[in-house]
């Protein structure tokens, strides 16, 4: 068994110390998936940029005002706490990608992508919002684990957790996913595709929803 997978594991809310370690286990997590092989597609460059843009996420909105949980170890072979997992969650009336929070963060974004490409960015994740559920709902961002830590229940136990807070409130979950591998992991936990943005010049994202448990 790995160190990892043997380790003693909690979740906490995240604070903003905890943007750098977030934001470089998300770029390790993410590096291949579809929307960042769009978004990145220099292979070379694709991981470090992936981290900044998960940091631009993470410490711009959703740490400050959305609902950040880390999943955190501890390891024999490290002295302290690991972050090895993370949840980017909105709840319902947060508004952590909101004009504010875009206004602020632009600059940063356009030296990041390339001002040429904001137009194209823009136009796909409006695409995304339009199927935003209208009643109050939890979104989840991102989640994802280490890839030293996949196999050992960190995804599920801070997807879990989102959701009992969901549950708790009465609303549903809602996520977008471009990366079609991640289907069946969702609809484990109740999450039904309710449309597919097909669109010819950007990957294919499917927007799912989850009802709240009875």
């Amino acid at each position: 068994m790995s160190p990892t997978a043997a380790a003693a594991r909690t979740l906490r809310t995240a604070n903003m110390n905890d943007v750098p370690a977030v934001a470089r286990l998300l770029g390790r997590a993410f590096h291949e998936d579809p929307f960042f092989r769009w978004f990145f597609p220099t292979e070379e460059r694709r991981m470090a940029r992936t981290a900044r843009a998960c940091a631009l996420l993470a410490g711009f909105g959703y740490v400050p005002s959305g609902y950040t949980t880390v999943a955190e170890c501890r390891e024999d072979s490290v002295r302290g706490p690991v972050v090895r997992g993370a949840a980017l969650w909105a709840p319902p009336g947060a508004a952590p990608e909101g004009f504010a929070v875009t206004l602020r963060s632009l600059p940063h974004w356009s030296r990041l992508v390339g001002l040429s490409r904001i137009p194209e960015i823009a136009r796909y994740t409006g695409e995304l919002r339009a199927d935003v559920p209208e009643e109050p709902h939890w979104y989840l961002a991102l989640l994802g684990a280490d890839p030293g830590a996949r196999g050992t229940g960190v995804g599920s136990q801070l997807l879990r957790a989102g959701l009992a807070r969901a549950d708790a409130d009465g609303v549903p979950v809602h996520l977008d996913t471009t990366n079609p591998a991640n289907l069946g992991y969702y609809e484990r936990y109740g999450f039904q595709v309710v449309r597919v943005l097909s669109d010819p010049r950007a990957p294919s994202a499917y927007c799912m929803v989850r009802p709240p448990a009875a």
